[in-house]
């Protein structure tokens, strides 16, 4: 005679069994996302130049540029295969976009520096105005083993809706490792040292004249 389990034991053999299935796949599931961002602010650098003197206060607008830069996937260029292709990493991405990030960093730097920054809903008449435009900001692979940071961008001055002046800044950190942290670790001393240059620049440009912050030019 052929004896069959009775049906409770099927039963609890086949839910035991799916809970064992069940439980494999939720125990292979792929990497998780890691966020980064820059860090903490820290120190600055010892040969950090101080405040410019004709620039007490002024108003830093936040950072603009390309559309890849306003959102918070974190891309790299592979220099020695394609140039021209920004790819993706799968599973690492900025905690904030890097614009945002460039934003918060710059104007802490300034600060820090012993700038007034001051915010665009703050602006009076004849506060100087800062505008940074991102042309670059990225992870660089020259090869297989070796990256870089590399940020370019231009920082207008305007007193008074004209421009004072106009310059581009270009800088490249070699990263201490060919991965995201390093290309992370990179940027963010790539950001601070923008930020001592853009630092240094105000320092040579000439201070408004007494009198006349926001005196516009007389019609003709």
């Amino acid at each position: 005679m052929t004896h069959f389990p009775p049906l409770r034991a099927l039963s609890l053999t086949t839910a035991l069994a799916c809970a064992a299935l069940l439980g494999g796949c939720a125990t292979s599931k792929g990497p998780t996302q890691t966020s980064y961002d820059f860090g903490p602010l820290g120190a600055p650098a010892a040969q950090a130049p101080s405040a410019p003197a004709g620039f007490p206060a002024l108003v830093v607008a936040d950072v603009t540029g390309p559309a890849t830069l306003d959102n918070q996937r974190m891309f790299y260029r592979l220099m020695y295969a394609d140039a021209q292709q920004s790819r993706p990493y799968a599973y690492n991405q900025w905690g904030a976009t890097p614009l945002q990030l460039l934003s918060q960093r710059f104007k802490a730097r300034l600060a820090q520096g012993g700038v007034k920054v001051l915010s665009t809903t703050d602006a009076s008449g004849g506060v100087p105005i800062l505008r940074l435009e991102v042309d670059e900001f990225a992870q660089n692979f020259d090869s297989a083993t070796q990256s870089s940071a590399a940020i370019s961008l231009r920082a207008s001055v305007f007193r008074s809706h004209r421009l004072v002046d106009q310059r581009t800044f270009t800088r490249t950190t070699p990263a201490t490792s060919a991965d995201a942290p390093g290309g992370v670790r990179a940027l963010a001393g790539t950001t601070d040292a923008v930020a001592a240059d853009i630092l240094a620049w105000l320092a040579t440009l000439p201070a408004p004249m007494p009198g006349k912050l926001s005196a516009p030019m007389p019609a003709q």
